[in-house]
């Protein structure tokens, strides 16, 4: 992923992002004005690897019975993607995408798959958002929506691996699901996973920091100290890819987070005082400066709980 893409997700507003989704002309304005992709395979193990070019983190199985793929990125990216993928799989059509969530920089290469994947599955409530302003396509030929939908798990076996697609909860939206290939022991978090980056937290969309840290606990619990786990972004040189360490760095940086502004709160700070903060959150000083998302996001949370909404 690009330095530009990492800055215009840490500055940018959520509805620009998820606009995209199902918005062509919008989405090529905005990649317009970027830098080539370089996009780039990187195998992990047992026939599943991932993909970067621009947007968020892509898993794949290419193997000589099935093609699975997490995620499509944009369309300019996804074409390379898919490019890359026919090269080594000797042309095979995608047995499934699999969405972890709505997201435009996630989803919007979905048009790109149009009679290339035979299914696209995803959440029930992830599905939902594809098909909801802003991320609704205006005319659904502009846009590849899942077929195939699940509220709990989904399981089915591809090629020479199971994969399981499972919902733990709200958590950076209201329908994140992580994605395991069984056997090679890798598990995609979508953007479940930021890291050492600040997150995007969607509360409109159902986020839930305090729950997407008992959804990091779970999902750890589902996998073992082998698992290698695929990030949907990450920090400036750091790596998409990790152990278990690395997800409960997430799930403390999301408690002290949330404990950081319930402080300030009760110090008497303002709403508008405390998404103003610019240091490090203590602790965390690889994430860079605190910014505006994830403060506004922390403070409405724990608001909306003393209200008990």
């Amino acid at each position: 992923m690009s330095f530009s893409r990492r800055d215009f997700l840490a500055t940018s507003t959520v509805a620009v992002v998820f606009g995209t989704v199902g918005r062509p002309a919008l989405a090529r304005a905005w990649q317009q004005q970027q830098a080539p992709i370089t996009p780039v395979f990187t195998p992990i193990r047992r026939n599943v690897g991932f993909f970067t070019g621009r947007g968020g983190t892509v898993g794949y199985l290419i193997d000589p019975k099935g093609v699975v793929v997490v995620d499509s990125q944009f369309p300019d990216s996804a074409k390379l993607l898919i490019e890359g993928l026919n090269q080594r799989s000797g042309g095979r059509p995608v047995d499934r995408l699999i969405n972890t969530h709505h997201h435009g920089d996630h989803v919007g290469g979905n048009i790109a798959f149009k009679g290339i994947a035979k299914r696209v599955v995803a959440h029930q409530r992830a599905a939902e958002h594809m098909r909801q302003p802003p991320g609704r396509a205006a005319n659904t030929a502009d846009q590849l929506y899942p077929d195939a939908t699940f509220t709990d798990v989904w399981r089915e076996e591809i090629g020479d691996d199971w994969i399981r697609a499972k919902y733990y909860g709200n958590a950076h939206t209201g329908g994140d699901a992580v994605i395991t290939f069984e056997r090679a022991n890798v598990a995609h978090m979508g953007d479940l996973m930021f890291n050492r980056r600040h997150p995007v937290v969607d509360r409109p969309s159902g986020a839930s920091l305090r729950n997407w840290a008992i959804v990091i606990e779970k999902t750890v619990a589902d996998h073992n100290n082998d698992t290698v786990y695929i990030f949907g972004h990450a920090g400036t040189s750091q790596p998409v890819t990790g152990p278990r360490a690395d997800l409960m760095l997430m799930r403390d940086y999301l408690t002290a987070l949330l404990a950081f502004v319930e402080a300030e709160r009760k110090a008497g700070k303002t709403r508008e005082e405390i998404v103003a903060i610019r240091t490090p959150l203590p602790k965390f000083d690889q994430h860079g400066p605190l910014g505006a998302g994830v403060l506004g996001a922390a403070f409405d949370e724990l608001a909306s709980l003393t209200m008990g909404l």
